[in-house]
């Protein structure tokens, strides 16, 4: 009752300095809005954990319930004025999490890796093509259009449901502490899958090119919209060049290279229309390859302002989601998505064919492959300037599946890691069954199946 009472309390306070700043410099109610936000954050994050829910996930609902989605709170021109500061932050956790996965460990794993990734993004490819294909006289971008166009926006689609994100990977790992193997290669596959994401849409373009109708595909400007992309990532290597010779000479100033690496990318993809999230995490993989050492002592160093940091990024992620389109095209977006996880599913069992991967990967794995955020967004308006026809519509479509997999996509990653057992504190994540049907309580606690007597602690 009391997180009721505080979050009407808050609620009450958001609104009238809503009403009250209404003329004030966008600037000044933009700060207003975010300071509002974070306190909130705090009672949302308990309720979550509570509930046995990811705190990431209360942080994008929390957003999306404030934001212009839905209560209006953050007004439009605020969430754009923060974004800014969203991408700082998303920059930050983008480069932890390329430097977990250094070239070593890439080299290392590359036949698991390898095979995952291969799994992960041939079979959602391939189902969500041949299905949004099958079905193109009744799908809303396809309707009335020529089969070439038709491919096109399949190819697109298919290409999209591929992708993966990192950055909520990470927000779940140090949510829970996971730092298993489990974890690590789910991590691995991701960061695999945004780099090849690429290459694969710069096919798709080429298909679309051929096979669509005269103008459909401007095949030019999607082209500098990818090698924007791909130079994202070549500019991250550039500037984890410098951070590794930089720690390399001044063993100090940490807090001084963490600002660096949340603002230079984000500066260098606004100045190139790039990705900062691309150029954080090159930098991250190259840091944690030259200089292991080093990497750890930064990411030490960010685990202290951890979960302001993720505050800011999923508060601001969910106020951002525009829901127009989830409103008019839900039961595509709901069977795209379905589609999509049984995908990964199927993906994730025929790697485990192979000696290489092992079964929680197999079982498991695609649980954590379901989160889309990022990248997919830069793809997305890729498609749609290279599809300037129904580019649009194809973005507001991918922006509400987005919006899905942010707030579904955590959770399952969540039970993925409790079944698995990859979290070092049970106590954070609750009750898990055991093979023989015991039950290892929130506690620590070791109890009878059945009727849950106490048979002693771990």
């Amino acid at each position: 009752m009391r997180w009721v009472a505080g979050f009407f309390a808050l609620g009450l306070m958001m609104a009238l300095f809503h009403r009250l700043t209404a003329a004030s410099p966008v600037a000044a109610r933009a700060a207003l809005a975010l300071g509002f936000l974070l306190v909130a954050a705090w009672p949302a994050g308990e309720v979550a954990r509570r509930a046995r829910l990811p705190r990431i996930t209360a942080f994008v609902l929390l957003g999306l319930c404030a934001g212009p989605a839905w209560l209006n709170l953050v007004r439009a021109d605020e969430v754009a004025a923060l974004g800014f500061v969203g991408d700082a932050c998303t920059a930050l956790i983008a480069f932890a999490a390329g430097s977990l996965v250094p070239l070593a460990t890439l080299r290392a794993e590359r036949a698991a890796l390898g095979r995952l990734a291969g799994g992960t993004i041939a079979f959602p490819f391939a189902a969500v093509t041949l299905v949004t294909l099958s079905v193109s006289p009744w799908f809303p971008l396809t309707v009335h259009q020529p089969f070439g166009n038709a491919l096109a926006v399949a190819l697109a689609l298919g290409t999209i449901a591929v992708a993966s994100s990192p950055v909520v990977t990470l927000a779940l790992m140090d949510e829970l502490d996971a730092r298993g193997p489990f974890a690590r290669a789910v991590l691995g596959v991701t960061i695999v899958k945004d780099v090849v994401l690429i290459v694969l849409l710069a096919l798709v373009l080429a298909v679309a090119r051929i096979g669509g109708s005269a103008g459909a595909v401007h095949l030019g400007v999607g082209a500098a919209a990818l090698a924007r992309l791909a130079g994202s990532l070549a500019v991250g290597v550039a500037l984890g060049a410098f951070i590794s010779q930089y720690l390399r000479l001044v063993r100090r100033d940490a807090a001084l290279v963490l600002v660096t690496l949340a603002f230079v990318p984000v500066i260098v993809a606004s100045f190139l229309q790039g990705e900062a999230l691309l150029v954080a995490l090159a930098a991250g993989i190259y840091v944690g390859s030259v200089i292991q050492e080093e990497a750890e002592r930064l990411r030490a160093e960010l685990a202290r302002a951890a979960l302001p940091v993720y505050a800011v990024t999923f508060l601001l992620a969910g106020a951002g989601f525009r829901l127009e389109a989830l409103a008019d095209l839900w039961p595509w977006v709901l069977l795209l998505a379905g589609l999509r996880a049984v995908a990964l599913r199927y993906g994730t069992l025929w790697a485990g064919r192979s000696p290489v991967v092992t079964l929680a990967l197999a079982r498991e794995g695609w649980l954590g492959l379901i989160s889309q955020a990022g990248a997919v967004l830069g793809l997305a308006t890729a498609a749609r300037l290279a599809f300037p026809a129904w580019g649009i519509s194809l973005q507001a479509l991918v922006v509400a599946m987005v919006a899905v997999y942010e707030v579904v996509g955590p959770i399952c990653f969540r039970r993925a890691l409790v079944r698995v057992r990859d979290v070092k504190e049970v106590a954070d994540v609750g009750a898990v069954t055991l093979a023989d049907g015991a039950v290892v309580g929130a506690a620590g606690g070791l109890r009878r199946p059945g009727d849950g007597s106490p048979i002693g602690r771990l």
